[in-house]
């Protein structure tokens, strides 16, 4: 047993736009025997927004002895990160998790990643701007924390304050975060941001 390591050779191909690329030479098991594999494929500089990475598996044999061939066609977006928020996100004092999935920072598959709270910027209205580092935000980590080893969803559980740098919140107040991605293809700081209002 182990972690199995197999040769990519003559079961992918992948194409962007329609030309083929170089994929990565090997793909690795997620874990023992989970049967489960991913690869890393690095895309080129000249990869754009909205371009389509077409990726071709050629299954030699499935359970039925049929050969098969599984596509999976992903359009591209500028940046992969997505942020979300689940339980109370608008009120003054009440616990809420903040979620993001960013597959970029997903690291180590066996182990749980982490991205700082210093990542991701709080802005409020009457020009507030702060990490959410900031001792404020009262959050039960100093970071989001991956949710398992290989799920690169990361989440962090934070209150809004009464009050941020000196400055009241009120109920009705917007708020933004952003995530400044440290990861992304064009290496470019991406800002992500979720909106709410104080409720």
């Amino acid at each position: 047993s182990g972690i199995d390591v197999i040769s990519t050779k003559g079961l992918f191909e992948f194409t962007v736009n329609g030309v083929p690329i170089k994929g990565p030479e090997t793909m690795i098991e997620t874990g023992v025997d989970t049967g489960k594999f991913y690869l890393k494929l690095e895309l080129p500089d000249t990869t754009k927004q909205d371009d389509v990475v077409l990726i071709r598996y050629l299954d030699q044999s499935d359970s039925s002895g049929e050969e098969r061939v599984l596509t999976k066609s992903i359009t591209l977006t500028k940046t992969f990160a997505k942020v979300e928020t689940s339980g109370g996100g608008s009120r003054i004092g009440q616990e809420f998790t903040l979620r993001i999935y960013e597959p970029d920072a997903n690291r180590d598959s066996k182990d749980e990643d982490k991205i700082p709270l210093s990542s991701f910027e709080f802005r409020g209205d009457g020009g507030i701007r702060t990490t959410l580092a900031n001792p404020k935000f009262d959050a039960n980590s100093w970071a989001l924390i991956e949710t398992g080893p290989n799920t690169s969803t990361f989440e962090v559980k934070i209150k809004i304050p009464r009050e941020l740098d000196g400055q009241t919140i009120h109920i009705g107040d917007k708020y933004e975060i952003r995530y400044i991605d440290k990861s992304t293809p064009s290496g470019t700081e991406e800002k992500i941001i979720f909106k709410g209002r104080i409720g």
